[in-house]
C-alpha cells in the first residue's frame, strides 16, 4: 500500500528531480524578506512556481486528502511568491489539520507575516509570540522582535514596543532593518525630553538613509508643533515647519509629512500654503479621513460651507467613527442654520469612542431641540436651506479619485499658489484639476481579480472564501489616525522607488500599509483596498481555526453567543495583556496540566527523553538525555511537553443567571483567639471554591496593637523613610471617568513619584481638615439647597472636574531593625496567613522578594485606589485594615480572568455594567479596621478607600497542588508575553525538593517534572557547551543570593549563567540566557559560563526528593 502511495506520488510530480525537491525542503519562511524572488531570485522563483503547481495537482487529484506538511509547504512558497491569500489558505489547512501544529516555528513566523501583511495586529502578535516561545533562538527572532516593536507601538503600547526594539537591537543576526531605523522607533518611544535628543542625536549620524532622516525629521517637526513645553508657540512651529520641509527634501512622496505641514500653516494662519499641503497629501498618499476634515476646517474659515460639507462627507465616509469631523460638521449646520442636520451630526459625534467632550455636545443638543420647540424654528427646513440635507449629501457617492491614488499624478502645473487668489480652488474644480483622466476604478479590477479571469484556478481558492466566510470582521479601532504614528510603510517600504511597479502593485504595497485605526469600514473605502490579494479577505481576517470574534478596543459585553467574550485585558502582574480571544487548552482540559502523568506525552517519536519516567534516577535520566538536541521546544518551558503555548481560559460554562452575579462574599466571623486557629479557617480560606474571604474582627481576636500600623506611630519610628506616591483622580468606587468628568472609561492611571512618611502624614491630616471644613460648610447651608435634587443634576455634578489626590503605597517595611515591634506583632497571626511559615512557598525562594515574601503598608486618603489586577504569579495575598477608615473592594474569580483580558494597556478600573453583561460575577464587599482580607489564589481584584486608613500587605502561597498549578501557569504565560516572574519558579522549585516533604501526589508530581525538565536543560547545555569547546567556570551560589534572570529578555536562569568577560568583576553578576547570549556573540567568545551548582548536586537533590506517604505534612 505504501509503494502504491509513493508511486502516485511519482506521478504527481513528473517534473522535480531529487535535487529539486531537496532544495524546496531548505525552503521554508524564514527566507522571507531576505529572498526577494521578484528581485533577484529568478531561478529560485521558478522553481517555487513549479513546486507549487505540483502541490495543486496533487491536492486536486487526492481532494485535498494529502499529507498536513504539504500545506504548510504550499503556504511558505507562496508567502515568498507574495501570494497572501493562498498563502493563507494553506497556512490555516495546515492548522486544521496538524494538531501539534504549535510546534513548528517556520510556520507560526509565516502565519504571522501573513497577518502582518493584513494589518490583522492581533493575531500577528499572537503567532509571533508563540515562535519565541517554543524556539526564543529562532533564527528570524530579530525580525520578529522588530515587527512586534511595530504593532505594540501602533496599539500604544509603548513599553511593550520599547522592549522589543531593545531586543531587536542587541541582536546581531541580519534582518530587514537596519539599526538606525530601529534606534528612530527607540527615539519615539522615550519620554519627551530624551527623544527630542535621541531624535537630534540621530540626525547627526554619518550616511542615515533618506528614510530614516525623513522619519527622524517629520518625528521632530511634529513633536514640536503639539508639545507645549518645548518652549513659546511661534518658535515652536518656526522650527517645526522647518524640520517638516527638510523631511520632505529627504522623501518628497510622503503624505504624512505634508499632512503635518498643512496642520503647521493653517495653525499659523496660512490658509493657502495649508491647502496646498493637504492638497499634496492627498496626491501623496492614501484617502486619510484627518486630511479631508482639515481641509474641510481651511474650506469653512473661508466661507466656502458646500465644498466644506464636502470635505467633512469625505471624512466621515472613509471613517465613520472620525469624532472631529462629525463634530465640525455641525457646527458647519449650525451656522447655516440648519439645526435638524447638526442635532444628527453631533449626535453621531457622541457615539464615537473618540469623542472628548461629549457632555458639552450633549449640552448643545438639547439647546438646539429646545430652540427646535419653538413653531418658528421647528417649521421644515424648506428651499432657504444653504445645504443640502445630511441624508442628501452622505448618499453623494466619494468621488473615485478618493478611493484609490492609482494612476494619480502629480499636481498639474497649472494648479499653483498664484491662481487661488483670494479664495481656494472649489472642491469640484480641485479634484477635476488634480486628478489625471488615467484613473482606473477599483473596484472592478477587484472583481476581476476576485472572479480569477486573468489568474490560473488554484485548488485552494475556496479555502479563502471559506475563511472569509466563516470569520468575524476585524473590530474598527475608534477614532482617527493618531497623529503621532508614522505610517508602517515608512520603515518596512522597500527602499527603491514604485513608480516602474504597476498600479495594482503599488496599491497592494500600500493598502499593506493601512492603519488599524482608520480601517474602511464603508463599501466606498473597502473598494481602496480591493485590488490587492486583500479583497479576497474583504474585511474578514480571520484567525485559523476559530470564529471568535477579533479583538478590538470594546468591553466585556461584547460577546456573541458562540464565541469567547473580547473584553479588556487584566494587567497580568502589573502588565497589561495582549488582545486576545482564544481559548485555552490546559483550561478547557484541566488533566493535561493537573494530571501528570507518570509517563509523559509524546513530544516526538524520535525523541528519547520524551518517554522518560518521572520516577527514574537522575543518572537514568541524565543517559536518556544525553546527545539530544533542540526538538522544536522550549527547553526552558516546564509545562509539559504535549501542552503548547498558554491560551486564555474559556469562559466557565455554562453561564451563571444574572441573579448570580453580585455573589455573598464568604465572610467568617472570629471572637477569640481560638477561633483563629481552628484547622478548618485554613482549609475554607485556600479552598478553590472561595476567590475571597473576609476574616472579621481578626485584630480584636487576636489583641493586635494596630496602634503599632497608625501614622502617628509611623512618623514617630521612620519619618524619613520613602513612600512611593501615585497622583490619582478622586471619584465614586463603582465609577471611572477621565479628569474632566465627560467620558466614562477603563484606562485608570496613576502619575508616579517619591516622598517620605513624615511629608505623606502631613498631608494626609491636611486632606482630613479640609474635609471637615467643607462639612461644616455644608452643614450651614439653608435646608433649601440640601434637598435632593433631579438624577441629572446629580450626575452632573458627581462628574466633575475630578480633583486629583495622593496615595502613599508600597512602603517597604522588610527591615527588621526598623520596623521590629510591627513585624513582631504580624507574628501574632496563625501560620497559614503570617508573612513567614514553612507551609508558605514563597518562604522557600531564599532570597526577598519585596512586597510578595515582606510585608508593605499602604498609607491612603478617601478615593485612593488600588486598580485591577492578579497579585504575582497567581499568589495568594493577605491584607489587613489598620483604620481608622474603611476600603471598599471588588474581586473576580480566577477562571473568569481570560474574560477580562481585553482591557488597555497599563491600569484600569472595571466597568461593573459591562462585566454583568458578559456574565462575570463581582464580589464586592466593605473592609473595616481590623479585617483581614485574604485573595485565594489569581483572584483578580481591585480596591478604593472609602474613609482616612492605613493597610499593610503580602503575599502567601499555601503548600497545594492549586497554588503551584496556577503559579506555573502565570510563569510560562508571563514567558510568553515578554514579561518578567517576579517569583523564579524554577529555582523555588529546586528549594522546595531540598527543603520539603510533600505528601500530595499531584504537587509532587508537578515539581518532581519540574526538576526533571531542568535538569535535562542543564545537561543539555552542558554537552553543547563542551562540543563547542567552551568550559564552565565553577561559582557557587552565596547565601541570600537572589535567582537570576536574563538581563535582556528577562527569563529566569538557573544554574548556567552567561557573563560577558568585562563585567565577570561586578556584583551582582550581569547576566545573560543562552539565547540571549548567543544573539550578541554566536561563539560566545565574549562571554564566561558561570555553573552554581555541580550536576552531581542537582542529580542528589532529584534522587532524594520522594512522595511521602503519610496522612499530612507538618
Amino acid at each position: 500500500m505504501a509503494a502504491g502511495k509513493a508511486s502516485e506520488a511519482e506521478e504527481d510530480f513528473p517534473t522535480l528531480t531529487a535535487q529539486e525537491r531537496d532544495t524546496l525542503a531548505a525552503i521554508d519562511s524564514s527566507l522571507f524578506g531576505f529572498q526577494k524572488l521578484h528581485e533577484d531570485g529568478a531561478r529560485t522563483k521558478a522553481l517555487v512556481l513549479k513546486a507549487v503547481r505540483c502541490y495543486d495537482a496533487l491536492i486536486l487529484k487526492a481532494e485535498g486528502k494529502v499529507e498536513p506538511e504539504l500545506f504548510c509547504q504550499l503556504g511558505h512558497f507562496n508567502l515568498l511568491l507574495e501570494d497572501y491569500p493562498k498563502a493563507l489558505s494553506a497556512y490555516q489547512r495546515y492548522y486544521s489539520l496538524q494538531t501539534d501544529y504549535w510546534k513548528n516555528a517556520a510556520f507560526l513566523y509565516g502565519l504571522g507575516m501573513v497577518y502582518f501583511h493584513y494589518n490583522a495586529f492581533q493575531w500577528a502578535i499572537k503567532a509571533f509570540q508563540e515562535v519565541l516561545y517554543i524556539d526564543a533562538g529562532f533564527s528570524r527572532a530579530k525580525e520578529i522582535h522588530l515587527r512586534l516593536g511595530l504593532m505594540f507601538k501602533v496599539n500604544t503600547d509603548y513599553e511593550s514596543s520599547l522592549k522589543h526594539f531593545q531586543l531587536a537591537l542587541i541582536d546581531s543576526n541580519p534582518c530587514t532593518l537596519s539599526k538606525a531605523e530601529s534606534k528612530c522607533n527607540i527615539s519615539y518611544l522615550f519620554s519627551l525630553y530624551s527623544a527630542k535628543e535621541a531624535y537630534e542625536a540621530l540626525l547627526q549620524t554619518e550616511d542615515l538613509p533618506a528614510r530614516v532622516k525623513a522619519t527622524t525629521l517629520q518625528q521632530l517637526g511634529w513633536m514640536h508643533h503639539t508639545v507645549e513645553q518645548l518652549g513659546e508657540r511661534s518658535s515652536r512651529d518656526t522650527y517645526a515647519i522647518q524640520c517638516l520641509q527638510k523631511s520632505l527634501e529627504a522623501d518628497p512622496k510622503s503624505g504624512q509629512s505634508w499632512y503635518f505641514l498643512g496642520r503647521c500653516y493653517s495653525s499659523i494662519g496660512k490658509v493657502q500654503d495649508a491647502f496646498v499641503s493637504y492638497r499634496q497629501s492627498i496626491d501623496k498618499s492614501e484617502a486619510s479621513a484627518d486630511t479631508w476634515c482639515s481641509i474641510g476646517v481651511l474650506y469653512q474659515q473661508q466661507n466656502q460651507p458646500m465644498d466644506a460639507l464636502q470635505a467633512y462627507i469625505c471624512a466621515v465616509q472613509l471613517d465613520h467613527s472620525h469624532a472631529a469631523a462629525w463634530m465640525d460638521l455641525g457646527t458647519l449646520y449650525e451656522s447655516c442654520h440648519q439645526p435638524h442636520d447638526a442635532i444628527k451630526c453631533y449626535i453621531n459625534a457622541t457615539r464615537s469612542k473618540g469623542c472628548s467632550n461629549t457632555a458639552a455636545l450633549t449640552h448643545r443638543i438639547k439647546c438646539l431641540q429646545a430652540q427646535l420647540s419653538n413653531a418658528q424654528l421647528s417649521s421644515p427646513q424648506g428651499k432657504s436651506k444653504m445645504l443640502p440635507f445630511i441624508e442628501e449629501a452622505w448618499s453623494l457617492p466619494i468621488p473615485a479619485e478618493l478611493t484609490s491614488r492609482q494612476g494619480a499624478s502629480s499636481v498639474p502645473p497649472q494648479v499653483r499658489e498664484a491662481s487661488i487668489n483670494h479664495s481656494l480652488l472649489s472642491f469640484a474644480q480641485w479634484l477635476r484639476e488634480v486628478f489625471t483622466p488615467r484613473f482606473v476604478p477599483v473596484l472592478s479590477a477587484a472583481v476581476s481579480q476576485n472572479n480569477g479571469e486573468d489568474a490560473a484556478p488554484s485548488p485552494l481558492a475556496n479555502h479563502v472564501q471559506e475563511a472569509s466566510d466563516k470569520a468575524k470582521t476585524l473590530s474598527e479601532t475608534a477614532g482617527s489616525l493618531s497623529a503621532d504614528n508614522p505610517k508602517l510603510s515608512s520603515l518596512l517600504a522597500d527602499g527603491k522607488d514604485s513608480e516602474n511597479s504597476t498600479g495594482s502593485q503599488d496599491l497592494n504595497k500600500r493598502v499593506n500599509n493601512i492603519h488599524p485605526a482608520v480601517t474602511p469600514s464603508t463599501p466606498q473605502a473597502h473598494s481602496s483596498a480591493a485590488s490587492s490579494p486583500i479583497s479576497a479577505m474583504s474585511t474578514a481576517t480571520p484567525s485559523p481555526k476559530s470564529t471568535d470574534q477579533a479583538a478590538g478596543a470594546q468591553s466585556p459585553a461584547t460577546r456573541s453567543s458562540n464565541a469567547n467574550p473580547a473584553p479588556p485585558a487584566p494587567a497580568v502582574n502589573g502588565k497589561g495583556g495582549i488582545s486576545e480571544d482564544s481559548q485555552s487548552p490546559m483550561k478547557a482540559d484541566p488533566p493535561a496540566v493537573t494530571g501528570l502523568k507518570a509517563t509523559p506525552p509524546h513530544a516526538h517519536s524520535s525523541n528519547s527523553s520524551s518517554s522518560i519516567s518521572i520516577y527514574p534516577s537522575s543518572t537514568d535520566v541524565l543517559k536518556a538525555c544525553r546527545n539530544l538536541g533542540k526538538n522544536g521546544l522550549s527547553n526552558s518551558s516546564i509545562l509539559l511537553d504535549k501542552c503548547p503555548p498558554p491560551r486564555l481560559p474559556p469562559a466557565p460554562n455554562p453561564a451563571l443567571p444574572k441573579d448570580k452575579l453580585n455573589p455573598p462574599t464568604p465572610s467568617i466571623y472570629l471572637e477569640n483567639k481560638r477561633d483563629a486557629f481552628f484547622p478548618p479557617l485554613h482549609q475554607f480560606c485556600t479552598n478553590p471554591s472561595n476567590p475571597v474571604t473576609v476574616i472579621r474582627g481578626l485584630a480584636g481576636a487576636l489583641k493586635l496593637d494596630l496602634g503599632l500600623f497608625s501614622t502617628k506611630t509611623l512618623v514617630e519610628a521612620n519619618p524619613e523613610h520613602l513612600v512611593e506616591v501615585w497622583t490619582q483622580l478622586s471619584q465614586p468606587a463603582d465609577e471611572n471617568w477621565d479628569q474632566p468628568g465627560t467620558k466614562k472609561m477603563w484606562r485608570c492611571e496613576s502619575g508616579r513619584g517619591h516622598t517620605t512618611i513624615a511629608k505623606y502624614a502631613q498631608y494626609q491630616a491636611a486632606s482630613f481638615q479640609e474635609s471637615l471644613r467643607e462639612n461644616e460648610k455644608k452643614a450651614l447651608k439653608e435646608p433649601s439647597d440640601t434637598e435632593p435634587t433631579s438624577a441629572d443634576s446629580v450626575a452632573r455634578k458627581r462628574r466633575g472636574p475630578l480633583k486629583y489626590i495622593k496615595f502613599g503605597t508600597n512602603i517597604d517595611v522588610s527591615d527588621e531593625k526598623k520596623w521590629k515591634q510591627q513585624l513582631q506583632e504580624l507574628s501574632k497571626l496563625p501560620a497559614f496567613a503570617r508573612v513567614v511559615s514553612a507551609g508558605n512557598l514563597l518562604s522557600h525562594v531564599g532570597h526577598t522578594i519585596l512586597g510578595m515574601n515582606t510585608a508593605q503598608l499602604y498609607m491612603k486618603v478617601p478615593g485612593s485606589r488600588i486598580p485591577g489586577h492578579q497579585e504575582h504569579n497567581n499568589f495568594c495575598a493577605v491584607n489587613i485594615n489598620i483604620g481608622p477608615g474603611d476600603c471598599e473592594w471588588f474581586a473576580v474569580p480566577e477562571p473568569y480572568w481570560g474574560e477580562q483580558h481585553q482591557l488597555p494597556d497599563g491600569s484600569w478600573w472595571p466597568n461593573l455594567e459591562d462585566l454583568y453583561e458578559a456574565d462575570v460575577p463581582v464580589y464586592r464587599f466593605i473592609q473595616r479596621p481590623g479585617d483581614l482580607v485574604w485573595l485565594n489564589t489569581g483572584t483578580v481584584h481591585w480596591v478604593q478607600a472609602i474613609g482616612w486608613c492605613n493597610n499593610i500587605a503580602w503575599n502567601v502561597g499555601p503548600l497545594t497542588a492549586h497554588q503551584y498549578k496556577l503559579a506555573v501557569e502565570r510563569y510560562e504565560w508571563n514567558k510568553l508575553q515578554s514579561v518578567k516572574s517576579m517569583v523564579p519558579m524554577v529555582h523555588l522549585s529546586w528549594n522546595m525538593a531540598r527543603n520539603i516533604k510533600v505528601s500530595d501526589h499531584k504537587l509532587y508530581e508537578m515539581i518532581k517534572y519540574c526538576l526533571l525538565r531542568t535538569l535535562k536543560q542543564c545537561q543539555w547545555v552542558k554537552e553543547a557547551l563542551a562540543a563547542a569547546g567552551k568550559e564552565t567556570v565553577l561559582s557557587p551560589r552565596s547565601r541570600d543570593e537572589a535567582a537570576h534572570y536574563c538581563t535582556i529578555c528577562e527569563v529566569e536562569v538557573f544554574n548556567l549563567l552567561f557573563v560577558r568577560r568585562e563585567l565577570l568583576s561586578k556584583v551582582p553578576p550581569v547576566v545573560h540566557c543562552q539565547d540571549c547570549a548567543r544573539k550578541g556573540s554566536s561563539t560566545l567568545d565574549d562571554f564566561v559560563v558561570l555553573e552554581q551548582y555541580r550536576m552531581d548536586d542537582l542529580m542528589h537533590i532529584y534522587d532524594h526528593f520522594t512522595l511521602v506517604r503519610c496522612s499530612c505534612v507538618s
